[in-house]
């Protein structure tokens, strides 16, 4: 199995920066590549962006953050990260992490496993 935890969420004005971190631990060698998601109140879960861990780092993203959020991976640290910046309040979420159990381009939640327990972020105005 596989253990995800987030951290990093917290409070920030609009046009400033946090950086999510998402540590895994367990059966860490079954991973092949791992996402963000975010849920707003009142919200659908929507996926934020994808990287492959076990081979060229290759990423996707949300249209709504290409240019803002850059997600990377440290494997030695089994830990990716989701750098946010130029952050805006409708970024203002909870943020999950999971690793990716389908094929890769996948948006589906069901595509995902081994979700983390989220990490909040609220952008204020």
């Amino acid at each position: 199995q596989v253990q995800l935890v987030e951290s990093g969420g917290g409070l920030v004005q609009a046009g400033g920066s946090l950086r999510l971190a998402c540590a895994a631990s367990g059966n860490i060698f079954s991973i092949n590549a791992m996402g963000w998601y975010r849920q707003a109140p009142g919200k659908q879960r929507e996926l934020v962006a994808t990287i492959t861990i076990t081979s060229g780092g290759s990423t996707n993203y949300t249209d709504s953050v290409k240019g803002r959020f850059t997600i990377s991976r440290d494997n030695a640290k089994n830990t990716v990260y989701l750098q946010m910046n130029s952050l805006k309040p409708e970024d203002t979420a909870d943020y999950y992490c999971a690793r990716l159990i389908g094929g890769w381009g996948t948006q589906r939640e069901a595509d995902f496993g081994s979700w983390g327990q989220g990490t909040q972020v609220t952008v204020s105005s």
